[in-house]
């Protein structure tokens, strides 16, 4: 995908209330089928534990990308993933924070309830 495809992609992005999003989006959500795919390839690449992309997911994304495109969402998304635990695994703050900012709560910190 070039950058030009990538920035007509999501420019093509429907809006989206979040307030009206149910728990299961993949039902009748304001999402087009290749979205719900992409994000369940996302739910699958950043969970906590290892998962594998089963065959109905692969089924449904070879629905709507060819292979290559399913390789570089994967990488995308496994990148943007990678970052985000390498940020919170050193603690990183943003610059416009200050020592008297709380870090925000760690996912499935037991201090945190």
């Amino acid at each position: 995908m070039t950058t030009e495809e990538a920035d007509a992609a999501v420019g093509d992005l429907p809006s989206c209330d979040v307030d009206r999003l149910d728990a299961d989006a993949t039902s009748a959500g304001p999402l087009p089928p290749e979205q719900i795919a992409a994000l369940k390839l996302a739910d699958v690449l950043t969970e906590p534990r290892t998962a594998q992309v089963d065959q109905p997911l692969m089924a449904e994304l070879s629905e709507h990308f060819t292979a290559g495109q399913i390789l570089e969402l994967a990488t995308a998304l496994a990148v943007a993933s990678g970052w985000q635990r390498f940020i919170e695994a050193f603690g990183i703050r943003p610059d416009h924070w200050t020592e008297a900012t709380p870090l925000p709560p760690r996912p499935n910190d037991p201090e945190a309830d």
